[in-house]
């Protein structure tokens, strides 16, 4: 149960309250319910794999140690460039979400907040035909940049989160969900819910096609799931408790996840529902000004800690690949008196803050899924690579449903579904941002191809010629592998 709820904790947080509207009014309507069940059995298959490797790997980090010491530096390098869109980017699309419910509760209570200062340089327009093209625009999130920056702050000074805190915060995310289901669904309407798949438009607008899009865009509501795999150490009866806790906390927020869905999608036709702060714009609707102010101020508190968390982990694994000499050392440097890395906080802060301000919440989210399922396929591989190349450690967790030997290579039934899974979700992003750059709205390709080059030059640049492995460093000494190499420390 410990389990369960440690990964309720961390799965609910932004993308219910933030990507669920974008999902429904773009791409799948009331059809996003289906949707919350394909993203769900994505993270299940991916997190037995995260499962098994953090039972045999208990050491420091998370997919980026477990890439370093299976596949190598290159993997250890892209798998850390991918978790910066699933943590530094997906900060940004937080930010988002959170200045669309601070700006709705500021005029609640009657301060106005300037559209041009609450709303992304690049906008996201809706055609005729459903689809979204991609404009610039005078504006820029001031708001959210600064909501980005006064959390950077707190990290430099360094914020220590005790259990009953994070349980506090728990409780207000879940509760919030909680009190607007109970009172949304006396506001519904069911002739909203029809049709329950809207007929496509084309490409990935409604339809079938549209609730797998909207998947991979909710993708992002489950991030954090992973958490309960890094207890696979600790836990009493690894081969029982892990997939309980994994498979349990997901069947509970998927059901959650369903319910907000159809209560948003019956209290607001799906459409209206294209916004960072959909739940406000559905307790807007409710007419019940107490009630609203009572939600919005709980996502804001709720958001404001995930933002916390997700650029705490970013500086996090871009600490761990500055000791690892992959990136410059000032992300590794701490501060003489509050202990934390706080240049590479400020930096990291500050481009954090700079994307939020310019880009939407539809291209961030996109992003942050697209980064987390590469990053999840990769730890799926991982997984055979180690069974194949190290069969005999130990392992107090092992993936269920079995395998297959093929020459010295295992191929085992979950992580090659997981993989598959995880294509079936990056598909859709990949396709759309292809479609959209051939239709002549090239800022997605661009951001995406601009990102993956930024990476490429840094690594063949820098990392490459200065990783401690580049440095004669990191000698297999100790056991007869890289794991137990860095497990325990090793350097000549």
């Amino acid at each position: 149960m410990n389990l369960v709820f440690l990964g309720i904790g961390c799965i609910i947080g932004a993308g219910i309250y933030v990507m669920t509207g974008n999902a429904a009014a773009n791409f799948a309507g009331p059809g996003v319910m289906l949707s919350f069940v394909i993203a769900g059995v994505a993270c299940a298959l991916a997190g037995l794999c995260y499962a098994e490797l953090s039972s045999t790997m208990p050491v420091a980090g998370s997919a980026y140690t477990y890439s370093y010491t299976t596949l190598g530096e290159v993997f250890a390098w892209v798998m850390g460039w991918l978790l910066v869109l699933e943590y530094g980017v997906a900060a940004a699309t937080v930010a988002a979400g959170w200045t669309g419910y601070a700006t709705s509760l500021l005029k609640d209570v009657g301060i106005i907040i300037p559209p041009h200062l609450s709303t992304s340089f690049i906008q996201s327009v809706a055609q005729p035909d459903g689809s979204l093209q991609f404009v610039t625009s005078h504006s820029f999130n001031l708001v959210g940049a600064a909501g980005i920056l006064l959390v950077t702050g707190l990290l430099v000074i360094g914020v220590s989160e005790s259990a009953t805190v994070n349980n506090v915060i728990v409780l207000v995310k879940v509760g919030i969900l909680l009190l607007f289901l109970g009172f949304g669904v006396f506001y519904i309407n069911t002739a909203n819910w029809h049709p329950f798949i809207p007929p496509n438009q084309g490409g990935f607008t409604y339809g079938l096609p549209g609730v797998f899009r909207a998947a991979s865009v909710i993708f992002f509501a489950y991030v954090g799931f992973e958490a309960v795999s890094t207890a696979a150490a600790e836990a009493k009866n690894p081969q029982r408790d892990i997939p309980v806790g994994i498979l349990g906390s997901l069947v509970v927020c998927t059901l959650i996840y369903m319910a907000v869905a159809a209560v948003l999608t019956g209290v607001v036709p799906f459409k209206q529902l294209g916004v960072p702060e959909p739940i406000a714009v559905a307790v807007d609707a409710m007419h019940l000004p107490w009630f609203a102010k009572l939600i919005k101020i709980g996502a804001i508190a709720g958001l404001s800690s995930v933002m916390l968390i997700l650029t705490y982990g970013q500086t996090r694994v871009f600490f761990a690949m500055a000791r690892d000499g992959l990136l410059p050392s000032v992300f590794a440097r701490l501060h003489k008196k509050f202990r934390t890395p706080w240049i590479g906080t400020l930096l990291l802060g500050s481009a954090i803050a700079v994307a939020a301000g310019l880009l939407p919440i539809t291209i961030l989210g996109d992003l942050v899924s697209l980064g987390t399922a590469t990053a999840f396929a990769i730890v799926c591989i991982s997984v055979m690579y180690l069974r194949s190349q190290r069969p005999d450690l130990e392992r107090p967790f092992k993936v269920p449903g079995g395998g297959f030997w093929i020459g010295k290579a295992w191929i085992g039934v979950v992580p090659v579904l997981g993989i598959l899974a995880c294509g079936v979700l990056a598909y859709p992003l990949i396709a759309d941002i292809i479609i959209k750059a051939t239709h002549g709205d090239a800022i997605p390709a661009i951001l995406l191809c601009s990102y993956l080059a930024i990476g490429a030059v840094i690594y063949l640049s820098y990392g490459l010629w200065n990783s401690r492995l580049a440095k004669g460093l990191d000698i297999l000494e100790v056991g007869q592998g890289p794991v137990d190499a860095i497990a325990h420390g090793v350097e000549k």
